[in-house]
């Protein structure tokens, strides 16, 4: 946990820049263009390799607190331009970052520690995020980024779009909005081989039914929702758009620091007394970051920029999905859903805290060093807790890339 990772995480500029040498290399088989700007007025950028009408589109950056995914991209199209039968009968299509404006807000390319990592924390609200803005605002009022990305899948036509995603501590694991049979075993043989441990109960997809250990297939429109309070639903996302022209979407999660305890198949022996628990720390937590918040209030004069909009978002999230959490645990609840849970409920109030904390810092708040005592105990408790240790960037970067290839191999063979 203490250790410098051996490699640090590319910004926007420098990704921009990789795409940029590649057109530049190689004019025949590589084209960047800019396909939209940011709310902010900065470009988004989208680099092709291959001239196929069959395509896969691959999205980098939607979150901009998870970072691997912009290594994994820059190195994805590297290889589609080295192995020729990878581009043989598809094209591919990479957007360099969907999200530039979160990107120049999360400020820790290469994080030495949990605290380390969300001292420069920033993940901006719902409403705000290029991916998932379609499920909570209406259409005209959708921020140009989704509009941007939503206009590229309706160009491209994708059979496959593939958007890269993480998690700061836990596993791996895949959601695709409809089944890719084959996927599960050489996802989990690339995890096991890299040491990854793969995510078997993610809260993100609670309830969904899975093809594999860590792979889940999102319910259809008719299903319900595990946690009702949260706003976003995937299925109104931009995950979505793409079945409109036939194809799928898969999201590839991996972590920055493991934890072994979200692999765990084992029945939890008394679900329901541990997701009270969970939710009564959830609201503990949470009340403690608000009664900072409000003490600070006075103080900041009115500001509301994208760090104290997002803090205030979270900590609005989190009385909802307590209720949520205590009401009846899924069937069949087992040691590594309990665990993904634990580790939500641990990251939320930790998210806003950190982000009040950077926004106490600038106006130098007599409230900060409080503050940066819970963020500091609040991250060595959570790592303590989980046994995080520190997956090597090219690992992470390895499995995600071979996820993408794999999706892209097996989802092909099933669209024909």
């Amino acid at each position: 946990m203490s250790l410098l990772p051996e490699l640090r995480y590319p910004s926007v500029p420098e990704l921009v820049g990789s795409a940029e040498a590649l057109a530049v290399q190689e004019p025949g088989l590589c084209a960047l263009r800019q396909v939209g700007r940011s709310r902010a007025g900065r470009p988004l950028h989208l680099l092709s390799v291959g001239h196929a009408d069959r395509a896969v589109l691959v999205v980098a950056g939607a979150h901009a607190n998870e970072p691997t995914g912009g290594s994994t991209l820059r190195v994805l199209a590297e290889r589609v331009l080295a192995e020729r039968e990878l581009r043989a009968d598809t094209s591919w299509h990479f957007l360099l970052c969907a999200d530039p404006d979160g990107a120049s807000l999360h400020t820790t390319p290469a994080p030495r520690s949990l605290l380390d990592y969300h001292l420069g924390f920033y993940r901006p609200t719902g409403a705000e995020q290029p991916e998932w803005s379609p499920s909570v605002l209406p259409p005209d009022r959708l921020p140009p980024e989704t509009r941007a990305l939503t206009a590229v899948i309706d160009e491209l036509r994708p059979y496959l779009q593939v958007t890269l995603h993480g998690t700061d501590l836990g596993g791996s694991w895949v959601q695709l909005t409809k089944d890719v049979p084959g996927l599960a075993e050489p996802f989990g043989k690339s995890a096991a081989e890299l040491h990854i441990p793969v995510e078997t109960g993610a809260s993100d997809a609670a309830g969904w039914p899975a093809s594999g250990p860590g792979v889940h297939v999102m319910p259809g429109p008719e299903s319900g929702v595990a946690y009702p309070s949260m706003p976003d639903d995937a299925r109104h996302s931009t995950w979505y758009h793409v079945h409109r022209h036939g194809g799928l979407t898969a999201v590839v999660e991996v972590p920055m620091w493991a934890s072994d305890l979200v692999g765990d198949p084992a029945p939890h022996p008394a679900p329901a007394a541990a997701m009270r628990r969970l939710a009564q720390r959830l609201l503990r937590d949470s009340l403690e970051v608000e009664r900072v918040l409000a003490e600070a209030l006075p103080r900041l004069d009115g500001a509301d920029g994208p760090l104290l909009r997002a803090a205030r978002w979270v900590l609005g999230l989190t009385p909802g999905l307590a209720a949520d959490w205590i009401h009846t645990p899924p069937a069949g609840t087992t040691m590594a859903y309990v665990g993904s849970v634990d580790a939500f409920g641990r990251r939320l109030p930790l998210r806003a805290a950190a982000m009040l904390l950077r926004v106490l810092r600038e106006t130098d708040d007599v409230a900060a060093p409080r503050l940066e005592q819970l963020v500091a105990s609040w991250c060595d408790a959570f790592a303590t807790r989980f046994r995080a240790r520190w997956v090597p960037l090219e690992h992470q970067v390895e499995h995600q890339s071979r996820t993408v290839l794999a999706a892209a191999r097996h989802a092909r063979d099933q669209v024909g």
